[in-house]
């Protein structure tokens, strides 16, 4: 049987504060890329890092010919240098994954073969959660979130570890909204998802940047950014509600024949609050789009690039 040839693939990292990781990252990528890729290019997106990752990257950069780095001009989010690196890849297959080296690059070669199964995009989901139960917890939510924005609700485990097809990226070639979710534009080009499971190493550099407020943050940012979800929730709420006061005014007047009597202030205010909290809530949800109209409206790029380094040579 003829063997499959091996793609060339663009490998694609956000960096932020990693300068401890970035060495051993490429290390252990320039081992790996070898053997799973025709020819191969790493790009290192630093977003505006507090320590000296970036004179990492030049170092790197100089001494690799195959390593590319992207300096932006202040920090614009993970997603958003994610995205500046997918628009800046020039191989036919991208892999994207973090830089302190909890998604081992010796399991990439999981993610290519389900690959070559007919998906678009395959993300490798670790086998066991190795955060705390809160941030485990958030993580869950917002993944189930992405995945019913993104019309594949069967696929749940969505994270930083993946695998596409670059030419993909002609989805969302004129967007330009500063809110960016990865995910969910690849969703704008394919449903064809696919996961496999990896193993995810303890982290060793560093610490997280996501906490369960910021995870539940980007939770109701997809829901809002992306989705008319929460405006239909309002309009259900406010249906609900309304029939509640209807059968309210129902139990007023059927009392008040049955009894003679209306029921006292208390009831009253109760009824006052339900109405005023149903509505500031359906209130609560408008703002958030007009909010997330002005953001677009503004005009205000995802990210700005300050600086190029490398050599644009093909490693293989």
């Amino acid at each position: 049987m003829k063997k499959n040839p091996k793609p060339n693939c663009s490998v694609i990292v956000p960096v932020y504060n990693s300068q401890e990781s970035l060495p051993l990252l490429v290390e252990r990528l320039g081992k790996v890329l070898p053997d799973i890729a025709a020819e191969y290019e790493l790009i290192l997106v630093e977003d505006g890092s507090r320590d000296a990752s970036w004179q990492v990257v030049e170092g790197l950069c100089s001494s690799h010919p195959w390593v590319r780095g992207i300096r932006l001009m202040r920090n614009s989010g993970q997603h958003n240098a994610l995205l500046c690196g997918i628009r800046a890849a020039r191989y036919e297959v991208s892999i994207t994954l973090d830089d302190d080296l909890q998604q081992p690059p010796e399991e990439i070669h999981k993610l290519l073969a389900a690959f070559g199964q007919g998906y678009d995009v395959v993300y490798g989901a670790p086998s066991r959660m190795p955060h705390t139960f809160w941030r485990n917890f958030s993580s869950r939510t917002t993944k189930r979130v992405l995945a019913l924005v993104m019309g594949v609700p069967n696929v749940i485990h969505i994270g930083p570890f993946r695998v596409f097809h670059t030419d993909l990226r002609r989805a969302f070639a004129e967007y330009h909204n500063p809110h960016v979710i990865v995910d969910v534009l690849l969703s704008w080009a394919t449903t064809r998802f696919g996961v496999v499971e990896v193993d995810e190493q303890p982290r060793e550099f560093g610490r997280s940047n996501y906490n369960f407020w910021k995870l539940a943050g980007m939770a109701f940012q997809v829901l809002t950014g992306y989705s008319t979800i929460p405006l239909r929730f309002a309009s259900l709420t406010g249906f609900a509600v309304t029939l509640f006061g209807v059968g309210v005014f129902a139990y007023v007047i059927i009392r008040y024949l049955l009894e003679g009597s209306l029921p006292g202030f208390p009831f009253l205010a109760s009824i006052i609050t339900i109405f005023s909290g149903a509505q500031l809530f359906t209130l609560g949800i408008i703002g958030e789009y007009i909010a997330s109209i002005f953001n677009r409206s503004s005009d205000r790029p995802p990210y700005v690039v300050a600086r190029e380094v490398g050599k644009h040579q093909a490693g293989g």
